[in-house]
């Protein structure tokens, strides 16, 4: 019996042995198994012991990386929070995540985000913006930012190249008025300034030239002024006064607000305020004062397009001027009321926080027109300017049966500078236009017809011009006064002190005693 027991105690110790043996063995089977399947994701752990860490930058990347989108959102989120974290690139990434999970609002304002702290538009291209890009918000942010040139916005450029040409011409023709020619010339400047600025603009390289932001908002209250005084000074000859520096406070004030708010400030700064105001929903273009501009802007223009109304009705009711300038004022201040008319209606929907469109269009293509149209006069007569407006053998066929060959004008232009130059015939008292169409050996029709065509002046302008010219020249040479004022007046072919004072004045703005005395103190 004992023999027994002790036989089946062994034999249940010798099978526990087996069974130990066998849970031995299955465990390591399993243990080198699972070893050798995850090889790879020790040796990641080992590596990158930050891995481990489930809000790391590590696992939102490879969340991200396997297309698990919403996990790696929420992890970068969480280190956007972070003091230490990098911004530029969290930003990038929870754009793109939101991107692929069709997000366009999230997307588009985590990539303005983005750009404020690093502005790089060419991250907008990236083909992770393709699911969105054709959506609303994605546009609106895209459509602002990266650069784009249209057929229009070439024609608006080639527009301001041009103003720009026509500012210059007019500038250095001296035969036109000193006071008209800076006129004019600043009106038209302003005009393709702000024509080169819509360019920028438009095409979305202000980000890439961001000190043209506001760049021709400090002419806004030029246009009507400029306008108004070049019609006065050509149609009454209007002498300035000090007190119409008061025309000039407004464009004195925004530029002061200009200068200290806008074009002092680095181009970052720039780039941040224009990002700010699309993040807004504005056009980045555009003042923070916008609608405050626009309206001081329609006050001052209906203003002097009262004013300019008023001096142009009354040179056609009294007939001041001849029928060529009044076509010239008429032209120029029907395209002026255009713009006005236009603008208006623009600064009425920006007021009411409509959508502008094509009313802005219309209002920007009238101020091309005016552009045009002066560069256009330009090329054709430049004594435009000076008031006078006459295309030759055009609209005014005065001369077009006259005879006179361009090589017979150009010989007749000669002989009549020698006679004025060498021969000094304006000396004579009693010159008249019989008078030099005798010496010339042509008629006096054809005589009239040089002047008026190669000099953009009357007979009688002409003749003052070469006196007063001479008479200057006598009176800086006089300076110890040996000749009175009316010896030189008699000397230069004028009759009489008060003609030759009137002749004087209207040349120079001073008596002939006040710029002798004005030379003698220089």
């Amino acid at each position: 019996m004992l023999i027994f027991l002790i036989s089946e105690k062994a034999n249940s110790i010798k099978n526990m042995g087996r069974s130990c043996y066998l849970i031995f063995l299955c465990t390591l089977i399993c243990v080198s198994g699972f070893s050798a399947v995850n090889k790879d994701s020790w040796d990641t752990l080992y590596e990158f012991p930050n891995i481990a860490l489930k809000d790391s930058l590590e696992w939102a990347d490879y969340y991200y990386n396997i297309g698990e989108f919403g996990k790696a959102l929420s992890i970068y989120q969480k280190q956007l929070d972070q003091k230490d974290s990098q911004n530029a690139y969290v930003l990038k990434k929870l754009s793109l995540c939101s991107a692929a999970m069709y997000n366009p609002a999230a997307a588009t304002d985590h990539a303005l985000s983005y750009l404020q702290s690093d502005f790089k538009p060419a991250f907008l291209l990236n083909e992770g913006f393709d699911p969105i890009r054709e959506t609303e918000q994605f546009k609106r942010v895209s459509g602002r930012i990266i650069p784009y040139v249209t057929p229009w916005i070439l024609i608006y450029l080639f527009v301001a190249i041009v103003g720009f040409y026509v500012v210059f011409v007019i500038s250095i023709n001296k035969q036109i008025h000193l006071g008209s020619r800076l006129l004019i010339a600043s009106f038209i400047f302003i005009h393709s300034l702000f024509i080169l600025n819509l360019s920028i603009n438009n095409s979305n390289y202000i980000f890439e030239f961001p000190h043209t932001y506001l760049m021709s908002t400090w002419g806004i209250f030029l246009y009507g002024p400029l306008l108004y005084f070049y019609f006065k000074s050509t149609t009454q000859k209007y002498q300035f006064k000090k007190l119409d520096l008061l025309h000039a406070v407004p464009t004195l004030a925004i530029l002061l607000y200009l200068v200290f708010d806008v074009y002092l400030l680095s181009s970052e700064d720039k780039i941040h305020a224009m990002l700010s105001r699309i993040q807004d929903g504005l056009n980045p273009q555009d003042s923070t004062v916008l609608i405050l501009l626009v309206v001081l802007k329609i006050v001052s223009l209906t203003v002097y397009g009262f004013f300019i109304r008023k001096v142009y009705r009354r040179s056609a009711k009294e007939k001041l001027l001849d029928s060529r300038k009044l076509i010239w004022q008429r032209n120029v201040y029907q395209i002026h009321i255009l713009y006005v008319i236009t603008y208006t209606a623009y600064g009425f929907l920006v007021v009411n926080l409509i959508n502008s469109g094509v009313i802005y269009e219309i209002s920007t293509a009238a101020m091309a027109l005016m552009v045009i149209y002066v560069g256009y006069s330009a090329n054709i007569q430049p004594d435009v300017f000076s008031g006078v407006y006459a295309y030759r053998n055009r609209l005014f066929p005065k001369y077009e049966k006259s005879g006179l060959t361009p090589s017979l004008s150009y010989e007749l232009k000669e002989a009549l500078l020698e006679l004025f130059t060498e021969e000094k015939i304006y000396k004579e008292s009693n010159i008249n236009l019989d008078m030099v169409a005798q010496k010339l050996n042509t008629t006096r029709h054809n005589a009239s017809q040089i002047i008026n065509e190669h000099f953009n002046v009357s007979f009688h302008e002409f003749v003052n011009m070469y006196r007063i010219q001479e008479a200057k020249e006598l009176l800086l040479e006089d300076k110890f006064r040996k000749l009175s004022i009316i010896n030189i007046a008699y000397e230069v072919g004028y009759n009489n002190k008060v003609t030759f004072n009137k002749a004087f004045k209207k040349d120079t703005q001073l008596t002939p005693s006040e710029y002798q005395k004005s030379t003698l103190r220089v």
